[in-house]
């Protein structure tokens, strides 16, 4: 382990850098590689003005053999470093992901999961000559058919859900706003992926410490992820100018406190603790009120465990899926209490926490 590039880019192709990592060395890999779009010419919306889309030299291939030939090199390559218990994920579009797929299959791997990203705001199909492409596929695969053991946090995944198991249909915007990096006004890179997709990935699939690998790391979504949720990561880019930006990018990354929601599943289902239990213990009391993050709105608590947000009344989960106008919230991450002692906000799943330690 301690001949691992932990925690840095390493620049050139992803096949050769594979070749001097040790074999059976990483935990989890998330590719997101050149799609093989096969533009022909210039795309331009109805009112003629020119759509930026994916015409880098990268993802520029001559024909499909060669296609295939880089995506069975580097899909074996990652199979080399992955631990016997590790997984891989690849995402695509409809453009190279069935062919991925059958590769995935031959060069050995066994399909665990496909996840469709069906995004909430996608580019339009300005022509009209065919449906919006509104999703991409990722597949989750472990090393071979005859692999027992992989990380799967079932119940991270279950709570970040609002309680319910997670689906394979995943709703999240594409990468915009602050998030989205820049260059004088323009895309820094042209596929930069949500923080939230690589959220789900890397907290389900991966545990603290475990070492998480990219190898076409781009703007480093993945290793910006990683470290705020407590991962190692292994990037690999040929671009300069993206290794410069990940590498600013992670540096500003403020890792999530270490007893956050993932830590209490990692060593299985959890003891379930009602809300309530927090006022039976003294905790918070009856009458106090709850901040929702992220907003000025706040609730009471009743006593009975119940939230009283402007006269609607229900637990943390219900009030918090009204107060984010969400289909499902997890409140236990979401409502934050004033300590005392400190006069500092705090969720209140630290207190949940708390008692789970003093029970363990």
């Amino acid at each position: 382990m301690a001949s691992l590039p932990l925690d840095r880019i390493l620049s050139g192709d992803c096949r050769t850098i594979l070749e001097g990592l040790p074999a059976e060395s990483v935990d989890l890999v998330f590719a997101d590689p050149p799609y093989n779009l096969q533009l022909r010419g210039e795309l331009y919306r109805p009112d003629h003005s020119r759509v930026d889309a994916v015409d880098d030299s990268w993802d520029q291939f001559e024909n499909f053999a060669a296609y295939d030939s880089f995506t069975r090199g580097w899909l074996e390559a990652c199979r080399r470093v992955l631990k016997p218990t590790g997984t891989l994920w690849v995402i695509g579009s409809y453009h190279n992901i069935h062919r991925v797929g059958k590769i995935l299959m031959d060069v050995g791997y066994w399909i665990l999961n496909d996840v469709v990203w069906v995004k909430t705001n996608p580019m339009p199909q300005f022509r009209g000559v065919r449906f919006t492409n509104a999703h991409e596929t990722l597949i989750w695969v472990k090393k071979s058919v005859d692999q027992k053991r992989y990380t799967f946090h079932y119940h991270v995944m279950k709570a970040l859900n609002g309680g319910k198991q997670m689906r394979s249909d995943w709703v999240i915007p594409l990468c915009t706003g602050s998030q989205r990096l820049k260059i004088n006004g323009e895309k820094a890179h042209t596929t930069q992926k949500p923080e939230a997709l690589l959220e789900r990935v890397i907290r389900a699939c991966s545990s603290r410490g475990d070492v998480v690998l990219d190898p076409f790391f781009g703007t480093g979504t993945t290793g910006a992820v990683s470290k705020r949720y407590g991962r190692h990561y292994i990037g690999i880019e040929t671009d300069s100018d993206y290794i410069k930006m990940a590498t600013e990018r992670i540096a500003g990354v403020q890792p999530a406190l270490p007893d956050d929601l993932e830590s209490s599943f990692e060593q299985g289902r959890p003891t379930r603790i009602p809300f309530v239990t927090l006022i039976a213990n003294g905790m918070l009391q009856p009458g106090q009120d709850l901040r929702f993050a992220g907003t000025h709105r706040t609730a009471r608590i009743d006593p009975d465990g119940s939230l009283n947000f402007e006269g609607v009344v229900g637990s943390i989960h219900k009030i918090g899926t009204i107060v984010a106008d969400t289909p499902s919230c997890n409140g236990w991450e979401h409502w934050l209490y004033r300590d005392t002692a400190t006069g500092e906000e705090r969720l209140i799943d630290c207190l949940r926490q708390e008692i789970r330690r003093s029970t363990a």
